[in-house]
């Protein structure tokens, strides 16, 4: 078995599919991993996936072209997940779409496009919440910030949707677990930075002039809430705890 070690993104994923595709070797000799596993297989070659544009534009436009853009942006979707298997479950997807044609996204049965499917909703579910759950403080320079600390990496699905909600706003979103942030300039497009970029590394200490608000909102939340009908278990199960340190009126 041939195992070929991806970087943990899409066009890492594309790289991969593209070489172990290329290998020859046999669908069922080949698999893929994303770096950082924590334990590697007995009796397997590894092989280090080098990401070059050239693969990415051949391997997307072979999906496009022979599949659809709706399976392309299936995989797209399944990439930004934090399960470990992601990049073999998008392997197997893409052997079966080659086999099945534009027709692959309904055949639910077979075991690859379920899996798909899988990684997908847990990807859309928790973008969905976090468009609910996402707080936003400003800052004395007028720059509207939120952090978070997600599962999956959905920041750029976070990006599209706040970018249409608040197009004339200076805003950041900054994912903590992945140390990166989406800047959009007012009435501009926006872009991702990285930890250490434009003082990135600097935002946990950024003050806000928004105390009297916060507090407001909190005196607002406790005022509105009913003793009696105080259901801790129905609230877990709308609004996880892991979402709560983010959010106004639970800090």
């Amino acid at each position: 078995m041939t195992v070929y070690v991806c970087e943990d993104s899409f066009d890492g994923i594309l790289c991969g599919v593209y070489d172990a595709w290329m290998s020859k070797k046999g669908h069922d000799q080949v698999c893929l991993e994303i770096e950082q596993m924590e334990e590697l297989r007995l009796f397997c070659e590894y092989v280090t996936v080098n990401v070059t544009p050239e693969k990415v534009e051949k391997t997307s436009e072979a999906i496009r072209k022979k599949l659809s853009e709706t399976v392309y942006k299936k995989i797209y979707l399944a990439s930004l997940s934090k399960e470990p298997g992601k990049a073999d479950c998008i392997y197997r997807f893409l052997v079966d779409g080659f086999c099945c044609g534009r027709d692959i996204l309904n055949m639910l049965h077979l075991p690859s496009v379920f899996e798909v499917f899988r990684l997908c909703r847990y990807v859309m579910n928790e973008s969905h919440l976090l468009k609910e759950f996402a707080r936003f403080s400003r800052t004395q320079e007028g720059l509207l910030i939120s952090r978070i600390g997600p599962k999956n990496d959905v920041l750029t699905l976070l990006a599209v949707h706040f970018s249409d909600r608040m197009p004339s706003e200076n805003w950041m979103i900054y994912d903590e677990n992945r140390k990166r942030a989406v800047l959009h300039p007012a009435d501009e497009d926006w872009f991702i930075i990285r930890s250490g970029q434009n003082g990135l590394h600097e935002i946990s200490d950024w003050e806000t002039d928004e105390e009297e608000y916060r507090s407001m909102w909190k005196s607002f939340c406790q005022t509105i809430s009913i003793p009696q009908r105080k259901n801790y278990v129905c609230q877990r199960s709308h609004l996880p705890l892991r979402y709560r340190p983010y959010m106004t009126e639970f800090q």
